[in-house]
């Protein structure tokens, strides 16, 4: 079995062996769990060591390795994995923060311990399967794989007050997300049948041939000319939209804050440092690359969306009042970074976007599995009940303060270093005042984490809470020692991670920013190309 296969089958491996133990055997099964995740842990670092080392040709040399193999072959669905540079820094994001959160789990989950482990470990296998898959078939399976253990992880092990109403917005706004991707996915699907059919060598030949999920497949379509800009700017909408709703872009955020504030420690942490990155990833693994004329057209419009998401999250955040909604809106606002990064089209600027999901992965599983430590003891989110906090759990308090800077950008984090490339390419692509929007959020971002740091942790001391206990020894500190190291690491030495992400990501950024040119070059000359004259070709083709 191939390495990146293992990736997705000792999760559910793993799954299956908690599934068929004693429920009462608490402690073995939180050791499968942190030895499954431990185990992706050392396959992602390996992988990311061979892109370090080897480079692009390396993974390139990976995937071709690893054979196709026939699913259900009248369908066209066939199991096939690959991975390139920003698949890897994916892979690692993933694999720490389940790692980090099997860890968080094993103190802070006590009832049901089996049923969540089962759950959570599902959850990380759909992950990496939305990373590595190359077939949009398993893709998608794996990306509800992924949504589907994250309604349950809310709805029974959720904070009571609002577990049951986060669960079913959740999943009404992705399911309808992937509705509306699903579409996309198969107006690619026979689109490329189409050209499969086009390519064959007699009439009789091409009544033989079978359709195919496979993105090699559907990119040698796009490459080739056969998709008009027609059919791109509508396949490109559907993907993107569908797949937006669980970046989350605004308006289709909503989901998202309800979602981490109810959300147990573990899950609140895969929700926010994985979850949310599947829409941005799969805009960049299959929209983009496949209708790059599609994505030329609307970019524009997504930088501004992105705006909405800076400005209004952060303003959202700056209202709340909640420890956990802060946190949740401030993801939200985050993630127009992403996207102003992904509609910059240049390479520092989607470099920056993949290196950012990345830093804000791991940042808010940082953030949400410190605010989980303590909620776990109050069971109180009310900032305004909150407050000195430092004075009993000083460590905790220290960590969150890390991790408050981190999420503002301060120099000498991955945020930071990430952030930075985003602006960098929006103001390369033109968008000049997003770029200073940006900054801007910024200093939105800074005015809410630093007041929510000072009213919870920081003032006189409230002995409501005098009974708190701080994080002890080294089980309870490891998971928030080593996202710190990883943040700090990275922002210190960004040198290793932007060397990995941006082989992979230079393909895809030159493909639509030939695409952009083609049409500004139309657009200045007035001459707009017409698909009149593809349609046309294509019939006669058929005819013949």
């Amino acid at each position: 079995m191939d390495v990146l296969t293992l990736l997705c089958v000792i999760p559910l491996a793993a799954a299956g062996i908690v599934a068929v133990m004693p429920a009462t055997a608490t402690k073995a099964i939180k050791g499968v769990a942190t030895a499954a995740s431990g185990l992706c842990l050392g396959i992602a670092l390996y992988l990311f060591r061979e892109a370090l080392v080897g480079g692009e040709p390396a993974l390139i040399a990976l995937t071709e390795s690893i054979p196709r193999r026939p699913w259900v072959e009248s369908l066209g669905v066939s199991w096939s994995v690959g991975i390139d540079g920003m698949s890897v820094a994916m892979v690692l994001l993933n694999s720490i923060v389940m790692f980090t959160a099997s860890l968080v789990s094993g103190h802070a989950i006590k009832d049901r311990v089996k049923e969540f482990m089962v759950l959570f470990l599902a959850l990380g296998a759909g992950v990496f399967g939305v990373f590595t898959v190359k077939d949009m078939f398993f893709m998608y399976f794996a990306f509800e794989l992924a949504v589907v253990p994250m309604y349950l992880l809310i709805g029974v092990w959720g904070s009571p007050k609002d577990r049951e109403y986060a669960a079913m917005k959740l999943t009404l706004y992705l399911t309808a997300g992937a509705l509306v991707a699903l579409v996309g996915l198969l107006f690619l699907y026979f689109e490329t049948w189409d050209y499969l059919r086009s390519i064959a060598p007699s009439a009789e030949a091409a009544a033989q041939v079978l359709p195919s999920f496979h993105l090699d497949d559907v990119f040698a379509a796009a490459d080739s000319g056969f998709f008009t800009r027609a059919f791109q700017v509508k396949a490109f909408a559907f993907l993107f939209v569908g797949f937006a709703a669980i970046i989350p872009m605004w308006p289709l955020h909503t989901w998202s804050p309800i979602g981490h504030a109810a959300a147990p420690a573990a899950g609140s942490m895969m929700h926010a440092g994985v979850l949310m990155k599947l829409g941005s990833f799969a805009v960049l693994r299959v929209a983009f690359p496949a209708c790059p004329e599609g994505a030329a057209y609307w970019l524009p419009w997504v930088a501004l969306i992105a705006m909405a998401n800076i400005v209004y999250g952060g303003y959202v955040a700056m209202a709340q009042k909640d420890l956990k909604y802060v946190i949740g809106f401030s993801s939200s606002s985050h993630m127009g970074y992403t996207l102003l990064g992904i509609a910059s089209v240049t390479v520092i600027g989607v470099s920056g976007a993949v290196f950012l999901m990345f830093a804000h992965g791991v940042m808010t599983a940082l953030t949400f599995g410190l605010i989980g430590f303590f909620y776990d003891q109050t069971h109180n989110r009310w900032i305004p009940d909150l407050g000195g906090l430092s004075h009993q759990v000083p460590w905790v308090a220290t960590a969150f303060a890390l991790a408050t800077m981190a999420s503002a950008g301060v120099p000498g984090f991955a945020n930071f270093v990430s952030e930075f490339m985003v602006m960098l390419g929006a103001w390369e692509a033109g968008y000049h005042w997003q770029a200073v929007v940006a900054v801007f959020g910024v200093v939105i971002t800074a005015v809410y984490l630093l007041r929510a740091l000072r009213d919870v942790f920081f003032g006189p001391r409230n002995e409501r809470w005098d009974k708190l206990e701080d994080a002890k020894g080294v089980y309870q500190k490891a998971p928030f020692v080593l996202l710190l190291a990883i943040l700090l690491f990275f922002g210190f030495w960004p040198g290793p991670m932007v060397r990995v992400i941006e082989p992979g990501v230079t393909p895809i950024v030159e493909k639509v920013a030939k695409a952009i040119e083609k049409l500004e070059r139309e657009r200045e000359t007035g001459l707009l190309e017409s698909d009149d004259a593809n349609v046309e070709a294509r019939e006669n083709e058929e005819e013949r």
